[in-house]
């Protein structure tokens, strides 16, 4: 590991066991720079708005604004900045989530921390990595080929094609993580009206709930 680039690292975990514990194995790896730990994201991203990182372990269930929440700053802040969510969560949906606002490791924290340092070193490679108990869930993320043509698998012409232009506003406002409430404020109709508006996409896009509709939309570049 001669000359081997270090990488950036923040930690935001709000259990202070584990941000510590982070904190002392990740120092005391040759190729990781810590560049800070923090209990809430609204304190890290104070910090990283200034200084960006290479990579953010990111806890999903923090006080105030939440991981995924953070995650989607971070993205849009430092695009290249890497983000492992580090949770005891194993839920689907926040699995799917967390990789539609940008994560590339998706991490349970009963896992021995030198695996989680090689984690790290792979995404910041450009690797996505799944924990082998929630890996399923990429069957859900990976989009269906639009067509047999090698060329064009994934074209999105036809699922841009069978959203109106309004729908196609809604499912942009959906990939933001709004609710009908919100979408209803922003695009001034009813909750209602909202509401079933997200139903048509829903069926439009063959997904079951809107988090799949933001999957789906950003995987297909229906919403870029």
């Amino acid at each position: 590991m001669v000359n081997e680039k270090r990488i950036s690292v923040y930690i935001v975990e709000d259990y202070l066991l584990i941000r510590k514990s982070l904190l002392h194995v990740m120092s005391k790896a040759p190729y990781i720079d810590v560049l800070g730990a923090f209990e809430s994201a609204e304190e890290f991203l104070e910090e990283f708005r200034k200084k960006p990182s290479n990579v953010v372990m990111m806890d999903l269930g923090l006080p105030g604004m939440n991981g995924l929440q953070a995650t989607k700053e971070i993205k849009e802040c430092s695009p290249e900045t890497k983000v492992v969510i580090l949770t005891s969560h194993e839920n689907e949906d926040e699995v799917l989530a967390s990789l539609a606002m940008g994560a590339s490791a998706y991490c349970l924290k009963e896992m021995d921390y030198p695996y989680i340092l090689a984690i790290i070193r792979e995404v910041y490679k450009g690797a996505l990595w799944l924990h082998p108990q929630i890996a399923d869930v990429a069957n859900a993320i990976a989009p269906k080929p639009c067509s047999m043509d090698l060329e064009n698998l994934y074209t999105n012409s036809g699922l841009k094609l069978q959203l109106t232009e309004r729908e196609m506003n809604v499912l942009r406002l959906i990939v933001e993580g709004k609710t009908n409430a919100e979408i209803a404020e922003v695009m001034s109709i009813s909750t209602h009206t909202a509401k079933a508006h997200v139903g048509s996409i829903l069926s439009k896009l063959s997904v079951n709930d809107r988090v799949q509709a933001a999957v789906k939309a950003l995987r297909t570049r229906i919403v870029k």
